[in-house]
């Protein structure tokens, strides 16, 4: 089965809807997911959105988001990232996203290495809010068709130009052939055994590139969470979101002490759970908000509060266990400023991406920011490429062994961390 339109998105987290919103109405987009449409990190993030509150603040931004990232960030993505913050946040509230607000003002909340308020917020599910809003945007535009529950096992190429893609959905190859291609695949937490991602992503956006010689960048540089619900259990991995800490939570050892600045870049905070756990030989450590007002935590986190109760723990009394657990990957596909791979007509955004804004270690609630700024920006692109460029077709590949494809994949994105991170070998699943 063959499939034609102008731009095909594979991924239906803020990168890929976005995309899709902001590209022209009158092209025809296929817009495809692994699972279902709501299968992605952008549903599950907890804390907000960072930006720059206004001019004065961008300088400050910028300094935060370098600091975060060990100063190895590219300067130009990070300046484009502060610079166009605020007028997608804006654009997102356009398009239906409620905020948090005190009357007609944003509320900003603060988080790890920020150095003032400037994460706006929905609630502690922020991203859920964001998602739904884009969602019921996409549904309405008689331009975009939707295709669930297909797996992206290859690239239809020719002479280092994307053509499209090879999915498999019930067994059956399907071939979407396409002017350009954003890849929106998310990140790699379904690698690992202890990850507060989504298990349905398997770093399949690695896994193409590799196969495809596309370029990679900063496959080393991978995020712990300092704080997720610690359970005995290789299931997914509950967020205690960091706005929490920046509300003014204490990090407690077991003997209900305070060991570090909660406020500090997460690389540094899990650092200090690691070593503090050792030294105590504990499996976790613990977060406490009992010395804040009940009623404004249960108002603040009902998420947290509500998740937390299932699992045993009253957060306005009660310590969370927790401990790090593998949450982001700031490296990814090589990109340019405006999202451009190193193949022609193929574009990457969002976590499968590298910008290079984040360098070593993101900051705080600058994930779904970074997957706005840029998927606008490659939208723009193909925008004004669209009418003078043609859709090619080929003869793809024939797929006679789904399921030994998918077991390739998945070997060659665990082999690819292994290579640049031995030291995580025990954290990755087997393949």
């Amino acid at each position: 089965m063959d499939i034609e339109c102008d731009v095909l998105i594979v991924g239906t987290g803020i990168a890929g809807l976005y995309s899709a919103l902001n590209l022209r109405d009158n092209l025809k987009i296929a817009l495809v997911s692994k699972g279902d449409i709501t299968q992605t990190n952008t549903y599950l993030a907890q804390g907000g959105i960072a930006t720059a509150k206004d001019a004065s603040d961008k300088p400050s931004f910028i300094e935060d988001t370098l600091r975060a990232g060990n100063y190895k960030n590219d300067l130009t993505a990070v300046r484009i990232l502060a610079d166009e913050s605020i007028e997608n946040i804006k654009k997102l509230i356009e398009l239906g996203v409620d905020f948090d607000k005190s009357d007609d003002d944003l509320l900003y909340t603060r988080e790890g290495a920020h150095s003032t308020n400037r994460i706006v917020h929905h609630k502690d599910y922020t991203g859920k809010e964001v998602a739904d809003a884009l969602i019921e945007r996409v549904l309405k535009r008689k331009n975009i068709k939707i295709y669930k529950n297909f797996y992206l096992c290859d690239l239809i190429t020719q002479n280092n130009r994307c053509l499209g893609g090879i999915f498999i959905k019930e067994n059956k190859q399907i071939n979407i052939f396409s002017k350009f291609t954003i890849l929106a695949t998310g990140g790699i937490g379904g690698l690992f055994k202890n990850s507060t991602n989504q298990r349905i992503l398997t770093g399949d956006g690695l896994s193409i590139a590799v196969k495809n010689s596309i370029k990679l960048k900063d496959i080393q540089y991978i995020q712990f969470h300092p704080t997720a619900f610690y359970e005995n259990t290789n299931e997914r991995r509950f967020l205690i979101s960091e706005s929490v800490r920046g509300e003014g939570a204490y990090l407690l050892n077991s003997k209900g002490e305070r060991f570090v600045d909660e406020l500090l870049p997460r690389d540094e905070v899990s650092s200090k759970i690691y070593s503090e756990m050792k030294k105590t030989n504990s499996p976790c450590v613990y977060l406490s908000l009992s010395h804040l007002n009940s009623s404004y935590v249960k108002h603040r986190f009902p998420k947290i509060y509500s998740e937390c109760l299932k699992r045993g723990i009253d957060i306005t009394k009660d310590s969370i266990p927790v401990a790090p657990a593998q949450h982001y990957f700031m490296g990814g596909i090589e990109v340019d400023l405006y999202s451009k791979t190193s193949m022609e007509n193929l574009f990457a955004t969002g976590e499968v991406s590298c910008t290079g804004v984040h360098g070593e270690n993101r900051l705080a609630s600058n994930s779904l920011l970074e997957g706005l700024v840029f998927s606008k920006r490659a939208a723009n692109y193909i925008n004004n490429l669209s009418d003078k460029t043609l859709l090619k077709k080929v003869s793809p590949k024939i797929i006679t062994d789904f399921e030994m494809v998918k077991r390739e994949n998945l070997k060659i994105a665990i082999d690819l961390i292994k290579e640049k991170r031995w030291d995580l070998k025990d954290e990755l699943i087997s393949h």
